[in-house]
């Protein structure tokens, strides 16, 4: 009993030592609080742990240098919004004189709707002939904004493109009336007065800019404005729409020669029109329905010599007859 006691309290000292006794041991964790850092310790680790606040000053300074983008955006839209109102308001300089355009050759083409009704001819031309005068005048209009603006025929050409053909079909049947031929791509603006236009509208703009006499020699000498190729193209196949129900209305009139000679001239138009590379555009989509026109002209002529009502003035009608 004695020595069970004697074990118990040598225990307890051994333990009270091993709690107050400092380890050398890198396993022993003292249970001692640290003490406070010093203040110098403090700063120093305060300083080095807030030093990321001087992030949003850096993001700061790159805003301040890229304030020249904004501005250089609101000047390019500015610079974008003047040439729109620029351009704007000339197109509705444009679109007045087009319409002009428009509904002269509406005069024009209800004048000459007259032939169907087997009117006599000079009757037929005679209102559609004084339109081509005005047609002159608003053609040079357009001249003279163009020289106001160089450089910008085609950008601005679409405005006016299907009523030059509608002119180019016009003037092409009026001519065929009277001569039974083809129209010509400079007869066309000789009709027009495209030179005359450009050397007036040229001088109008030279002299209003007091430029030198020799940008005016160059400007005659280089015209902006004149007759599209595909305009002029185009208004040809208009022309032979118009073909077939002047032969039908004619072979009901008691011309019975008509349809040969319409069928002549389409013959040659479109074996011109064969030595044309002709993308699939809107020219060769016309191409095409001059392609049936001629179609329906030539059952036509079928038709008046299948009943002999036809004159046989042709070499094959000679040969015909020779036989016979």
């Amino acid at each position: 009993m004695k020595s069970a006691f004697r074990n118990a309290v040598a225990f307890k000292r051994l333990s009270h030592r091993s709690l107050h006794k400092p380890s050398h041991s890198p396993l022993h964790f003292p249970l001692t609080a640290a003490p406070p850092p010093s203040p110098s310790l403090f700063s120093g680790i305060k300083s080095e742990t807030f030093r990321p606040i001087s992030a949003p000053l850096r993001y700061s300074s790159m805003t301040d240098g890229g304030s020249n983008a904004p501005s250089s955006l609101q000047k390019q839209f500015e610079d974008f919004r003047v040439q729109l109102e620029e351009s704007g308001s000339v197109r509705e300089r444009i679109r007045g004189i087009v319409l002009e355009i428009e509904s002269t050759t509406r005069l024009m083409h209800a004048g000459l709707l007259l032939v169907h009704q087997s009117r006599p001819l000079p009757e037929v031309l005679e209102k559609p002939k004084a339109q081509i005068d005005v047609l002159k005048e608003l053609y040079g209009q357009l001249a003279k904004f163009l020289f106001e603006c160089p450089g910008e025929y085609y950008r601005y050409h679409g405005d006016w493109r299907s009523e030059t053909q509608n002119v180019v079909s016009l003037l092409a049947f009026m001519h065929w009336l009277e001569t039974g031929t083809l129209l010509m791509h400079a007869e066309v603006e000789q009709k027009l007065g495209c030179m005359l236009a450009i050397t007036f509208g040229a001088f109008y703009f030279i002299m209003s800019q007091l430029l030198d006499f020799m940008k005016l020699i160059s400007s005659l000498h280089h015209p902006e404005f004149a007759l599209d190729i595909e305009d002029y193209l185009v208004g040809l196949c208009f022309l032979s729409n118009e073909m077939p129900r002047y032969v039908v209305n004619q072979v009901l009139a008691g011309n019975y020669d008509c349809p040969r000679k319409v069928l002549k001239f389409l013959t040659d138009l479109h074996s011109a029109f064969r030595m044309l590379n002709l993308r699939n555009d809107f020219l060769r989509k016309k191409f095409d329905s001059l392609k049936y026109d001629l179609k329906r002209v030539e059952e036509v002529y079928y038709d008046m010599k299948i009943r002999q009502l036809a004159n046989g003035d042709s070499t094959e009608d000679h040969g015909t007859k020779a036989e016979s």
